[in-house]
């Protein structure tokens, strides 16, 4: 029903930033909200932010307070990661979702519906 692509990850050296995108195609669904997640090898899924359907409430894992910031344009169904003070603990395939529901405290993977394929970053020391 809803596509979902990533783009944006690549190498990056310790300190430097990177801007995930994630465009929506098909069918989209007003008031959804949008998320990002992560998955390292061999650790589980992971949450990184989420944002609601206005934009105007943002929610972050403590791993990345301070400096990622995820955004969204309803207007041409993308939803962004900013990632600067990159670390190496940051690596990891990256996964845009976005969940019908809307609401609710949006940091549990299983309550998103549509998925991307991911976008690896890796951060070298």
């Amino acid at each position: 029903q809803v596509q979902l692509v990533e783009s944006g990850g690549g190498l990056v050296q310790a300190g430097g930033s990177l801007r995930l995108s994630c465009a929506a195609s098909g069918r989209t669904f007003k008031n959804y909200a949008a998320g990002w997640f992560r998955q390292a090898p061999g650790k589980e899924r992971e949450f990184v932010a989420a944002i609601r359907w206005t934009g105007a409430n943002t929610y972050y894992a403590d791993s990345v307070k301070g400096r990622f910031a995820i955004s969204r344009d309803n207007a041409k169904n993308m939803v962004y990661l900013q990632m600067n003070r990159l670390k190496p603990e940051d690596t990891a395939v990256y996964y845009c979702a976005l969940d019908r529901q809307g609401w609710g405290t949006l940091e549990h993977d299983y309550q998103y519906d549509y998925w991307g394929q991911g976008t690896q970053v890796t951060v070298s020391s």
